[in-house]
C-alpha cells in the first residue's frame, strides 16, 4: 500500500500539511488523482452519499465534477486526533 507523507500521529502542522495536500489535488479535478491523496479503505459523506475506498470516490467527483463548474475548493482544519483531520469545506466561485 502506497503512503503519502505525513502520516499519522499528526501535529497541528501535519494535518493542515495534509489537509493542503488533498485541497491541491482536488483543484485540478482529476478523479484518480483526487483518490490517491486518500487511504484505499476512506469514508466519505457528502450530503446523502457515503463513498466508500477509492474507486467509489472516484465515481463519486467523475459524477460531481460533471455537474459542478468553475469553482475552488477550500479545506480548513476543524479538528484533529493523532490519526484523524476534520476538515471545514468552503466553495470559491469565480
Amino acid at each position: 500500500m502506497e503512503t503519502k507523507p505525513p502520516l499519522p500521529p499528526f501535529t497541528r502542522e501535519t494535518a493542515i500539511q495534509k489537509i493542503r495536500m488533498a485541497e491541491d489535488a482536488w483543484n485540478t479535478r482529476d478523479p484518480e488523482r483526487v483518490s490517491l491523496v486518500y487511504t484505499e479503505d476512506t469514508i466519505w459523506r457528502n450530503r446523502s452519499e457515503f463513498p466508500i475506498g477509492r474507486e467509489q470516490v472516484k465515481e463519486f467527483l467523475t459524477r460531481k465534477w460533471n455537474k459542478e463548474l468553475n469553482y475552488r475548493l477550500i479545506k480548513e482544519l476543524w479538528a484533529f486526533t493523532d490519526n484523524r483531520i476534520a476538515v471545514r469545506f468552503a466553495y470559491e466561485m469565480p
